[in-house]
């Protein structure tokens, strides 16, 4: 059996989102992340401006899949690279709401990614050595995730 710890919440603002139309290898879309929090028992803090983003892909299984990278910045003033691919999909319906910006109960739809981190701090080097798994929900300012240490 896994067993999991939280690590934080992150909220991401994502307020615009390039189309780049039907590419050889899915439809691509491009969102710039403009900042966000994170906040959990054991780090907390701000997501920076830039650069950072969302290189998504709509495959032709109707599963997007996502490729984020981000700068952390915890309270205390450590910097930490997340960077985190993922996957999104659900009836149809659901995700027409969500390209909508509309706010869309999760239960309705799969939202899964595996962050991984990157930092010199040593009071934060433990997140170089852990794996982790995160549940998200599409709010209409961006995405929530709940992050999950696996121990």
């Amino acid at each position: 059996m896994i067993e999991t710890r939280e690590l934080f919440t992150l909220t991401l603002d994502v307020p615009s989102i390039k189309d780049l139309g039907a590419t050889p290898w899915g439809h691509r879309r491009i969102a710039q992340v403009t900042g966000g929090r994170f906040e959990g028992e054991r780090l907390k803090g701000t997501v920076h401006a830039g650069p950072g983003g969302d290189w998504m892909l709509l495959r032709q299984d109707g599963v997007l899949a996502l490729d984020v990278r981000i700068t952390l910045e915890t309270d205390d003033g450590h910097l930490i690279f997340m960077s985190y691919r993922g996957m999104r999909h659900g009836p149809a319906w659901v995700i027409e709401a969500l390209n909508k910006g509309e706010k869309v109960d999760p239960s309705q739809y799969y939202f899964r990614s595996t962050p991984y981190f990157e930092t010199a701090s040593e009071k934060y080097r433990f997140l170089n050595r852990i794996v982790c798994v995160a549940t998200g929900r599409r709010d209409p300012t961006g995405p929530v995730y709940e992050v999950f240490q696996i121990l």
